[in-house]
């Protein structure tokens, strides 16, 4: 299922975009100001972006920019009432795929997602997961994090981190993270479990007291948030 970032401060909009698209079997997250954009670009890695370019907070060309930065391969379809032809070069030299001036028919709008989609597929397993302003590289086992700067991690840590962000806002039991991370002759306690997720507050959180991302369940087990 691909995965799109709506950005659109047009409330009515932005929700008919996001309810056709669901019918049409995508993954569907939604952004009304630059802003919150950016982080869920961060947190939901999407396959494909619609931006408008008149946003409150970053404007499209800015956000644009920064998701290129990010991940330069990301394609971006710009969603605009400029129809100049300065405005289009303009979007077009940041890298965007298309641009499609408003107002237009939802079966275009389909058509030119299916389109640049094909033109730009997504590899199988994307090594590289991004949440805040943390980033974690599953390939290389590489972690750039808020608090802990550039580390490079053990092959557990990075498989446990994996099995949290692939499941997340779902609890993932001790049982399960034992059973999928540790061979039948190894005993890791309760403990050990508790370790790595101190080190993952530690390095990500911007307050390791208070987390946001890695909670604990008690009595039960443990769960990314998004």
């Amino acid at each position: 299922m691909n995965k799109v970032l709506v950005i659109e401060d047009e409330l009515n909009l932005l929700e008919t975009i996001k309810l056709n698209l669901q019918l049409e079997g995508f993954d569907v997250q939604a952004a009304s100001r630059g802003d919150e954009a950016l982080d869920a670009f961060k947190l939901g890695n999407p396959d494909l972006v619609l931006l408008d370019v008149m946003l409150p907070g970053i404007n499209g060309f800015d956000l644009c920019a920064q998701f290129k930065t990010l991940r330069p391969e990301i394609p971006v379809i710009f969603l605009t009432a400029k129809s100049g032809s300065v405005e289009k070069i303009a979007g077009l030299k940041l890298g965007a795929d298309d641009y499609i001036t408003k107002p237009f028919e939802l079966e275009e709008l389909l058509l030119r997602i299916q389109n640049v989609l094909k033109r730009n597929p997504r590899p199988e397993k994307d090594p590289v997961f991004y949440f805040g302003d943390n980033k974690i590289d599953f390939s290389t086992y590489e972690i750039i994090a808020v608090n802990g700067g550039k580390l490079t991690i053990s092959k557990r840590e990075i498989a446990l981190l994996k099995l949290l962000t692939d499941n997340v806002n779902r609890v993932v039991s001790r049982d399960e993270i034992i059973e999928k991370l540790w061979d039948k002759d190894e005993n890791p306690s309760a403990r050990t479990i508790d370790n790595y997720i101190l080190n993952f507050r530690k390095w990500f959180e911007v307050n390791p007291k208070e987390p946001h991302y890695f909670q604990s369940i008690r009595g039960v087990g443990y769960k990314f948030t998004g």
